[in-house]
C-alpha cells in the first residue's frame, strides 16, 4: 500500500528525544513509522497518542544493532508505506555503567559502538540505496536524511568514552553520507543536542542541575525533546536547501567560546 503523504523513520522514536522528533514530524504532515526494542503493546499509549494527529502511525520493534533486524525494519516499512522520504536515525544507548576510560570494558565498548555508530551506518546504506531507486524512479522524490548525535561529538567525557567516540563517529559518518548522496540531491544533516531531559540524563539530573546553575549554558535550562524536534522539522520542511553536512546546534550556547 502506498500513502500519498511524505513519509519519515525515526529509529527510538518511542520515547525521549525520539518521541519528541515523532511529535514534530506529525504536525508536519508526515506519516511516521519509528521503531525500538520493546514490544508492541508497551508502545501502544504512544502510538495512539501519535494517530490522533491523524496522521498514518507504524511501529516495528527492531535492534538496529542487529543486522537481520534492521532489514526486517526497512521491509516492514516499505510493506506499511511503500516509500520513504526521510531517515532520522535517532536510536542511542549510554553505557550501562559509566566507568573511567582507564577502567571502561571492552563488552560496553562494542554494544555502544553497535547500536550508536555500527546500527545507523549501515541502516543509512540500505535506506539509501532505496531512496536512490526511488530517485531513479521519479525526479520529483525528495529524499532526506538527519543523524541525531549529541555534544558528545566533540567534548570529552572519560567516564563514558565510548559514548563520546560512537557520537563523533556518527559526526563523522553524516558528512560521508553528504558527500555520498550529493549526487542524488539527498541532503544528509546533523542535529546535535546538548543537555537534554530524558530517561537517558535522569541519573545525572542532579550533576547537570549544578552545571547550569554554575552558568554552562547561554541559555540556562535543560533542553527538551520538543526543541530537537522543532529542529528536525525545520530540516525535514527544507528550509535548509544549500546545506547538506552541516550541523545544527541545538544545545543553549553551551558550544559558544567565552572568555
Amino acid at each position: 500500500m502506498k500513502s500519498n503523504s511524505k513519509t519519515a523513520l525515526v529509529t527510538g522514536g518511542g520515547r525521549g528525544i525520539g518521541l519528541g522528533i515523532c511529535k514534530s514530524l506529525v504536525r508536519e504532515g508526515y506519516d511516521v513509522a519509528f521503531c525500538g526494542v520493546r514490544d508492541r503493546a508497551q508502545v501502544q499509549d504512544t502510538v495512539t497518542r501519535l494517530e490522533e494527529s491523524g496522521r498514518r502511525i507504524h511501529y516495528c520493534k527492531a535492534d538496529i544493532s542487529i543486522a537481520s533486524e534492521r532489514d526486517a525494519l526497512v521491509d516492514s516499512v516499505r510493506d506499511a508505506f511503500g516509500h520513504l522520504d526521510l531517515l532520522v536515525n535517532n536510536a542511542g544507548v549510554a553505557p550501562r555503567d559509566r566507568k573511567d576510560i582507564l577502567e571502561a570494558t571492552e563488552q560496553s565498548y562494542e554494544w555502544v559502538m553497535k547500536v550508536n555508530l555500527q546500527g545507523p551506518y549501515f541502516l543509512t546504506q540500505r535506506v539509501a540505496n532505496w531512496m536512490i531507486e526511488q530517485k531513479n524512479g521519479s525526479g520529483d522524490f525528495q529524499g532526506c536524511i538527519i543523524n541525531v548525535t549529541s555534544i558528545s561529538s566533540t567534548t570529552a567525557s572519560p567516564s563514558r568514552g565510548e559514548y563520546c567516540i560512537s557520537k563523533a563517529g556518527l559526526t563523522m559518518a553524516s558528512q560521508l553520507w553528504a558527500v555520498r548522496l550529493a549526487e542524488f540531491g539527498i541532503p544528509v544533516y546533523e542535529v546535535r543536542p546538548g543537555i537534554t531531559a530524558t530517561d537517558m540524563t535522569e541519573g545525572v539530573k542532579e550533576k547537570y542541575d549544578a552545571l547550569i546553575a554554575e552558568g554552562l549554558l547561554l541559555q540556562p535550562r535543560w533542553g527538551t525533546p520538543e526543541d530537537v524536534g522543532r529542529a528536525v522539522a525545520t530540516l525535514a520542511r527544507g528550509e535548509f536547501p544549500y546545506s547538506t553536512g552541516q550541523v545544527v546546534m541545538v544545545d543553549g550556547g553551551f558550544s559558544v567560546e567565552r572568555l
